[in-house]
């Protein structure tokens, strides 16, 4: 549970009601991606002024989200209203999420002109040039996918993708959540003896991380053959 000296404020207006809790700014984006995890909360309240102590009563609750259950209200709130940081706080995950989307497109573009991946360099001007926002609490694949398709009026670019034939033995299929979740799995079929295959699509330049991946989750067990 967030301090209240590091919570900030999350707001949903509905009509001329407000109602607003106390959140943890950094896992804000994990809320809003589906994520379940709601120990982000500094005080487990709905308040209808946050700053004054004021709470919203029972009966606004019932009126505006049909329940009085605090989680399942904060996480309307969070991923339907406004999440209120400092400007410093606002400033840090703005930066933060801009160097992790120029990483990731390095990592996974080229330049189709001469076959070579760009210099991160040359994306963070691209960038600029493009005018691309950086909305601190997307998620960082949204943000990649948004900024490729700005800065392509500015420079060549070409997210090439490969696709992985997996197959992990049985004992080891208790990780497939993780891969699922981690990566894209376009097929995938349950074998007679328990074992997991699929066909996993990832950009070319993160290969190797898949493979890293999947070869930590199974102690090297896991069969793969590169079909594209």
């Amino acid at each position: 549970m967030v301090s209240l000296d590091k919570a900030v404020i999350a707001r949903y207006k509905h009509g001329k009601k407000l109602f607003e809790v106390l959140v943890d700014p950094e896992k804000v984006e994990s809320v809003r991606s589906g994520g379940s995890d709601m120990d982000l909360l500094a005080v487990e309240e709905i308040f209808a002024d946050a700053s004054k102590g004021e709470k919203a009563t029972e009966r606004d609750l019932k009126e505006v989200f049909a329940t009085t259950d605090v989680n399942e209200i904060a996480r309307r709130i969070i991923k339907e209203g406004e999440v209120q940081l400092t400007t410093e706080q606002r400033r840090r995950k703005v930066e933060e999420k801009r160097k992790m989307v120029i990483d990731r497109i390095a990592r996974i573009s080229i330049n189709p002109q001469t076959g070579t991946p760009h210099p991160p360099s040359r994306i963070e001007i691209a960038m600029k040039e493009a005018k691309v926002h950086i909305d601190p609490f997307k998620s960082v694949d949204a943000l990649v996918a948004e900024t490729v398709k700005a800065i392509r009026a500015v420079i060549p670019i070409k997210v090439e993708e490969s696709e992985i034939a997996v197959k992990i033995p049985p004992a080891y299929t208790g990780r497939v959540y993780e891969l699922k979740k981690k990566y894209q799995v376009v097929r995938e079929e349950w074998q007679g003896d328990g074992s997991f295959i699929a066909l996993i699509r990832v950009p070319a330049g993160m290969k190797d991380e898949l493979l890293s991946f999947l070869s930590a989750i199974t102690r090297g067990e896991v069969e793969t053959r590169i079909v594209k």
